[in-house]
């Protein structure tokens, strides 16, 4: 309920937390009670147990040469099958839950048929699917923006996504979903002549449909008060969607219930 110029109710920063100057995603598993953060710097995911606070160092620390991870960005987890998905460059890598050290991949989505610049991930344990935003970001995939690759949740190798959703119609920067209805939420802003003429905003798509369709939903905020949205969260409780923008600094919450 924090709204405003509000402050933390707690704070996890420190030298013996590992994490960096700067960390650009964070997953939690309601689950297990954890988040797991990408550390980039160290080339390692940090796993931190829920209450987490001050100087606390993390409870497991995936690291070393066998792990693949090279400069790890984001990071989705799905704590109903105790696994944790990072995706990095043309793969996405996925390890168990619990695994610590230098260790392998239990799986790892990757070659031509499976598409490439693989920029972000989220899991649906619900119908068994993995969701891959590809092209490296607004811009640089097929139709000019983002393309969402859908997999088998299981899929490993040089595996074909079972559909695609892509186009200058369905651009996406971080999103989160929504599996009991299987929605992509995906923050939008204009970057270079592929996006001329449109503003920033949060868009909804489905994915059951293959191929280019517009969203479904657009959200731009009162006055259109977006301006560079980055993450996008879900408070399911309370038929609410949660956005934050990097130019604005602040984090905004939005009372949807006609998604939900």
């Amino acid at each position: 309920m924090a709204d405003g110029n509000a402050k933390p109710v707690r704070k996890i920063e420190g030298q013996k937390t590992l994490l960096g100057r700067t960390m650009h995603a964070i997953g939690y598993d309601e689950i297990h009670d954890e988040f797991v953060v990408p550390q980039q710097f160290a080339q390692a995911i940090l796993t931190f147990r829920g209450g987490a606070s001050g100087e606390e160092p993390p409870l497991r620390v995936i690291q070393g040469s066998k792990t693949r991870l090279e400069a790890p960005d984001r990071v989705a987890l799905d704590p109903v099958h105790n696994e944790i998905y990072v995706p990095e460059g043309d793969a996405v890598l996925v390890y168990d839950r619990e695994a610590k050290g230098d260790v392998a991949p239990i799986r790892v989505i990757e070659g031509p048929n499976a598409g490439g610049g693989a920029s972000a991930v989220a899991v649906d344990p619900i119908n068994n699917l993995v969701i891959v935003a590809g092209g490296g970001g607004p811009g640089g995939g097929r139709g000019g923006g983002t393309s969402f690759l859908i997999f088998d949740r299981t899929a490993s190798g040089n595996t074909k996504p079972k559909l695609v959703v892509s186009g200058p119609r369905s651009l996406g920067g971080p999103f989160t979903i929504y599996p009991p209805k299987k929605l992509i939420l995906a923050t939008n802003r204009p970057v270079g002549e592929a996006l001329s003429g449109t503003v920033s905003y949060l868009g909804i798509w489905s994915y059951e449909r293959d191929g280019d369709h517009p969203p479904l939903w657009r959200i731009g905020g009162p006055n259109g008060i977006f301006e560079m949205p980055r993450g996008v969260t879900l408070d399911v409780k309370n038929k609410s969607i949660i956005a934050s923008d990097k130019r604005l600094n602040s984090v905004l919450t939005f009372h949807f219930p006609d998604m939900f």
